[in-house]
């Protein structure tokens, strides 16, 4: 083997592991924001945004809904005032696909199709469908969470009204 396809190795094995930690930190910002949530031990929104991270929402239906927000404290407050204990969601789950992960150096841009399913607490419920473009930077604050969310952007697709069925506790 030569030093160019050693170094070529490298670099794609680099791109992988980026890609893999890009995942991660989508998936732990998904899991944080359904309802009800699973316990997270240490995790928190903040921890997944740059100091001054963009969240928007654009087109016609999320640009006036949301708006554009900056900085981690601006966003996180937006995102826990639909999050319990807020009187918001009673059920919420996120589902992702068409995931495409492009990695280039130090930079990633994430694109995904969003489903969530979303019970409110007024007993009314609806599936959303969202595009999710989402830039991301490497942290040079946290070895743990090694990619961050820079720039995120919603913009919804289509809704649908849906029936949230009450959760039956089981006896194992």
């Amino acid at each position: 083997m030569t030093q160019i396809t050693i170094d070529a190795l490298l670099a794609r094995l680099c791109a992988l592991e980026a890609q893999n930690e890009v995942r991660k930190t989508i998936a732990r910002y998904m899991a944080l924001c359904d309802v009800p949530g699973s316990s997270f031990e240490g995790e928190s929104l903040a921890a997944l945004f740059t100091n001054d991270a963009v969240w928007e929402g654009i087109g016609p239906q999320y640009a006036h809904k949301f708006g554009r927000l900056q900085g981690r404290a601006a966003i996180v407050d937006m995102l826990q005032s639909y999050l319990p204990p807020a009187p918001h969601f009673s059920t919420n789950v996120h589902f992702l696909t068409s995931e495409h992960i492009e990695i280039e150096g130090n930079k990633a841009k994430g694109r995904w199709i969003m489903l969530q399913a979303s019970g409110y607490v007024d007993e009314t419920a609806q599936l959303i469908a969202a595009r999710l473009e989402i830039d991301f930077e490497p942290s040079n604050r946290d070895a743990d969470q090694p990619w961050l969310i820079r720039h995120f952007r919603t913009e919804r697709l289509f809704d649908a009204p849906w029936q949230v069925n009450p959760r039956k506790e089981t006896s194992a």
